[in-house]
């Protein structure tokens, strides 16, 4: 793997550097995104590597999205030698993140207490279950918080809990460790100081509920899950159109209702006084939304979107993961970046959702192999070639050897 070869924007976090500690998905995010903003991050992994890099199955996508811009050394933390190097390494470091075990990282000296101590001007990103309090000697999971804190029960059907379609909590408990540490980086040009920022992904998914819990405040009234609700909107579904196809439709304010019945030449809903306003239309759902139905069933979803697009009515086809490789949008501004896997294969890969001055944040380094940098990192630490090839003769870093290609199929 090389660098990538295009001009280089200066980006805004140029100049600080990350080690971290981290496996899984929370941790890796929060160096994802501090690396997609220019930070120099260096991912320490065990011997053995990152244990992302063998899942299989749906987390067979977690090391290659998670861990972008970094460099990674293999090091065993269990030995004096490596965790010498380690701390040499922390030494010229901004901001240490780590979501291992808090009794782990004190062990191994790598605790925030113990680096404190050696360089007060380091910002320590800790991402846990929980944060310090009853539940946070808890092992905690996306799943196990999504049950506990509401998420399951709002988007699963009553009775039937359902976990949401992605790993939302271990990817925003990510994004706000990354938001504490930038925050902690603007208060150490104030006061000089680092300190302790901490994440955890049920406090995480208590955020994701809050408008329900909101919701309750404000009207007294639990909120029902999602299949169950009470939609605000008259029209706010999905439709099964002709050959089986679906596509989701939505008509969500009076003017839209209008157009909605002038393009679809509906002349007898729209004089109808039961749906002369949104919230008639909302308690008339029961017998609107099946007429609809009836109405649309044999369009082809082709013909629904281009005449919702050319109206400008909320739609959108219903779309696997694995088709938004070939969406136009995504590709025509550049929201998919080229990347090389560890094992070689060429693909490409979603970029952070935002632009900085008009431009998306680039790929600048492909997922790491396994070590692929610990010798030139060793070596900028004032490590000779000699010292270097002893200690991986001695097992505190990685032998050299093929990292194993694993099978495209």
């Amino acid at each position: 793997m090389t660098e990538t070869t295009a001009p280089q924007r200066s980006l805004p976090l140029s100049g600080i550097r990350v080690i971290e500690f981290t496996h899984m998905v929370m941790g890796p995010t929060c160096g994802m995104v501090l690396g997609d903003l220019g930070a120099e991050v260096i991912k320490v992994e065990p011997l053995g590597g990152d244990s992302t890099r063998k899942l299989l199955g749906s987390g067979a996508g977690f090391y290659p999205l998670f861990n972008r811009n970094k460099k990674s050394l293999a090091i065993d933390l269990h030995s004096e030698k490596g965790r010498e190097v380690v701390h040499r390494l922390i030494a010229t470091a901004d901001i240490v993140s780590e979501n291992f075990k808090t009794s782990t990282m004190h062990k191994l000296g790598l605790d925030y207490a113990a680096l404190r101590q050696r360089d007060p001007r380091l910002i320590y990103v800790s991402h846990k279950g929980f944060l310090p309090g009853p539940y946070d000697h808890r092992t905690a999971l996306d799943e196990v918080v999504q049950m506990m804190g509401g998420l399951a029960y709002m988007t699963g059907r009553p009775g039937d809990p359902l976990r949401a379609g992605s790993s939302v909590n271990d990817i925003m408990g990510g994004m706000f460790g990354a938001i504490g540490a930038m925050a902690a980086l603007m208060q150490r040009q104030q006061t000089g100081l680092g300190q302790e920022v901490e994440s955890a992904l049920f406090e995480n998914n208590v955020f994701l509920v809050a408008q329900h819990m909101m919701q309750f405040a404000t009207t007294g009234k639990a909120a029902d899950p999602m299949p169950q609700k009470i939609s605000p909107w008259g029209v706010y579904d999905v439709f099964s159109v002709k050959d089986q196809e679906q596509i989701f439709l939505a008509v969500v304010s009076d003017t839209q209702w209008a157009i909605f019945c002038q393009a679809f030449c509906f002349a007898d809903l729209q004089r109808d006084a039961r749906l002369s306003s949104n919230n008639l239309r909302v308690l008339a759902r029961h017998w609107l939304i099946p007429l609809l139905r009836e109405r649309l069933a044999d369009t082809p979803a082709s013909e629904l979107a281009a005449l919702f697009e050319a109206n400008g009515l909320p739609f959108a086809p219903i779309t696997d993961p694995q088709h938004l490789f070939d969406d136009p949008h995504l590709n025509a501004t550049g929201g998919l970046a080229p990347m090389t896997l560890p094992d070689g294969r060429e693909t490409r890969v979603p970029l952070l959702p935002l632009k900085l001055d008009g431009e998306r944040l680039a790929l600048r380094l492909d997922p790491p192999k396994l070590d692929e940098h610990g010798t030139e990192l060793l070596l900028s630490l004032g490590y000779s070639v000699d010292e270097v090839a002893a200690m991986r003769d001695e097992g505190v870093l990685l032998a050299k050897s093929p990292m194993p290609v694993a099978d495209a199929a």
